[in-house]
């Protein structure tokens, strides 16, 4: 069986284009792969639409974050649940360059985001959910009524890329997920046409428990060990760091 595993977080995003979009793991700090963001932000490829739970601060402790890649206007688009940060009094680069008309912003409900990926990993185009309904966010979108409520036609989403952080793999790209790993990570990796895998452990083929794995190697393309690699294995949580000046 082939090994799709590689020897570093560089060659893991080599050949992302400009114009790409890319799906990014990641609730907070849980399972963000956070070597694989940084890896893409040396690469330089710009133009970039960028599907996650939310943009990102900048940091002061060294940590590339999504932010950094949106202050240094390498992104064109967001599809986000949070298009806003959690800390009004700390106003992310995307606010402030959506505020200036230098970058699309596209909010999502985030269960509908998650669906809409999902749906995307299945094959399934478009779905209808209450969610929104009435709101600015529905605004111009097919309306149906099904037993006398009403809903919105959501379509899926898929991406060129996926940055997927996991706990353990196997050289094929079988995966399995810790704790909040789950979050977007599984249906992330199912969307993608290419989906790059940060892994804290690789293991061989035939060591992991066929029952305990998460997301089938069928839907990965390349694996890095993270620690082989020399990369970060844990992130500080944003509230113990201080966050840099987010002005663009």
């Amino acid at each position: 069986m082939r090994s799709k595993v590689v020897g570093s977080f560089e060659e893991a995003v080599a050949g992302v284009e400009n114009g790409s979009s890319i799906l990014v793991a990641g609730f907070g700090e849980p399972g963000t792969p956070h070597n694989l963001v940084e890896a893409l932000y040396k690469q330089g490829a710009s133009h970039l639409t960028l599907i996650a739970n939310g943009a990102g601060q900048t940091r002061e402790d060294g940590v590339i974050t999504m932010g950094n890649l949106i202050e240094a206007k390498r992104v064109a688009r967001v599809i986000l649940a949070f298009t806003a940060s959690t800390h009004p009094s700390r106003k992310t680069p995307l606010e402030y360059l959506n505020e200036a008309g230098e970058i699309e912003a596209q909010i999502t409900p985030q269960g509908t985001l998650a669906e809409r990926i999902r749906a995307g990993g299945a094959g399934i185009p478009a779905f209808f959910t209450p969610a929104g309904v009435g709101t600015e966010v529905t605004k111009g979108k097919e309306h149906r009524e099904f037993g006398g409520r009403t809903y919105v036609m959501e379509e899926a989403i898929t991406a060129n890329y996926a940055l997927i952080r996991c706990w353990k793999a196997d050289s094929f790209g079988n995966l399995v997920f810790r704790r909040s790993q789950r979050n977007f990570n599984p249906i992330m990796a199912m969307a993608a046409d290419c989906t790059l895998v940060e892994a804290e452990e690789i293991v061989e083929v035939g060591t992991l428990d066929p029952d305990l794995i998460h997301t089938s190697g069928i839907f990965v393309q390349r694996v890095v060990s993270i620690p082989d690699a020399g990369g970060r294995l844990e992130i500080p949580p944003l509230s113990l760091q201080k966050t840099a000046k987010n002005r663009p």
